[in-house]
């Protein structure tokens, strides 16, 4: 008869030595539609409220349009000094402006400054018509992005985020932008801590008043539109760590600005960074058969570094799910199960266990045995 392997699961203590009580607190109240603090390194979401509402973004939505223009420019489509002609639809467009003129020729970084510093209506479109070939083109771009990204519950229906009600995102979506806004293209992120901007001798200000409040916060767009009320999408980085806040719907400026710092103030003050896995840390040892030696030891793939409530970092536990039964051979860093971080029901991280080792197939005699004791 054959037998049914069901994978093995071995439950290791990974943390170290719990050094006191420390009780984190709750995440703050704030007046706001929805709101999310992410780590823009992990992706991991450390407070939230309505994160994944379907909400108007109103100009946060050139977030979108800013990195696609950044991606051109890194894949050489675009350069800083491509000089873009103003179209009468770009010249003409509503709500905040950068003031360009129809029919003039703008080099690209002006465009990129009007579009992110002076959050320009008329630099967004002027950008998306010449990436797109039209505004409706860009927007299908936008979109695609978005899927790419994982921005499940974004769709885009122009580049300035004026108003309509198929253009929505949510605070997990912005945050998620924001992040590979960082991550991707370092080179122009200090487009978005920009705190003014002349074109024209017309100087504007970056409308993101926490750039004035705060050294350590530098990105990224405001937005505001009497459908979405006041929005702020940021960053801070102290030390090592970087956080990403995103506030929608607030109903005064001044709340989506208090709120954002608030939610820093605590993601600063309730979590550690710590290295819970170290990429050549040997878990545990597991059986093998048909090998030349009868176990393999199971490391991570990468090093797991995790922000962790305070007080919880000796809670931490590594979940190894190998598959049943393996079989030589088997070579050093071959996937051979899943680890998976837990504190209590919560997964922090999901990776590839692999072996640490290689074990190489045993002689025929061996491998005859173990396929008879594979049986039963």
């Amino acid at each position: 008869m054959t037998h049914t392997h069901i994978p093995r699961l071995i439950i290791l203590l990974i943390a170290a030595v719990y050094s006191g009580v420390v009780f984190a607190q709750t995440a703050p109240e704030l007046p706001v539609k929805s709101y999310i603090l992410m780590d823009a390194a992990t992706g991991q979401t450390l407070a939230d409220k309505n994160a994944n509402e379907k909400l108007p973004p109103a100009s946060i939505t050139k977030l979108m349009t800013s990195y696609l223009v950044v991606e051109a420019l890194d894949s050489g489509k675009l350069t800083m000094d491509t000089p873009i002609t103003v179209s009468q639809n770009a010249y003409k467009q509503e709500g905040s402006r950068m003031f360009i003129e129809v029919n003039k020729q703008v080099r690209v970084e002006d465009l990129l400054q009007g579009l992110i510093v002076q959050s320009g209506n008329d630099a967004a479109m002027a950008l998306a018509e010449y990436l797109g070939g039209s505004a409706e083109g860009f927007t299908a771009m936008m979109n695609r992005k978005a899927a790419e990204l994982g921005m499940t519950s974004t769709h885009y229906t122009n580049p300035t985020g004026l108003p309509d009600p198929q253009n929505y995102t949510t605070a997990h979506d912005i945050a998620t932008l924001s992040r590979h806004i960082i991550n991707d293209h370092p080179q122009y992120y200090h487009y978005y801590g920009q705190k003014s901007y002349t074109y024209n001798k017309i100087k504007q200000d970056n409308r993101n008043r926490l750039l004035w409040r705060n050294a350590s916060i530098d990105g990224l767009k405001t937005g505001h539109t009497k459908e979405a009320g006041y929005c702020l999408a940021s960053s801070e980085k102290r030390g090592d760590i970087r956080f990403i806040a995103v506030v929608l719907g607030a109903d005064k400026e001044s709340d989506r600005y208090d709120a954002s710092q608030a939610l820093f103030n605590y993601g600063f003050a309730q979590f550690e960074e710590a290295v819970v896995l170290q990429a050549g840390q040997k878990l545990s040892a597991v059986p093998v058969y048909k090998g030349k030696t009868n176990e393999v030891n199971v490391r991570p793939q990468r090093e797991v570094k995790l922000l962790l409530p305070l007080g919880e970092r000796s809670k931490a536990v590594a979940a190894l799910d190998i598959q049943n039964p393996l079989i030589a051979p088997i070579s050093e860093g071959q996937e051979i199960g899943t680890i998976r971080v837990r504190i209590g029901d919560k997964i922090y991280a999901t990776l590839p266990a692999v072996a640490a080792e290689p074990v190489e197939e045993a002689g025929f005699f061996k491998r005859m045995w173990h396929s008879i004791k594979l049986l039963f």
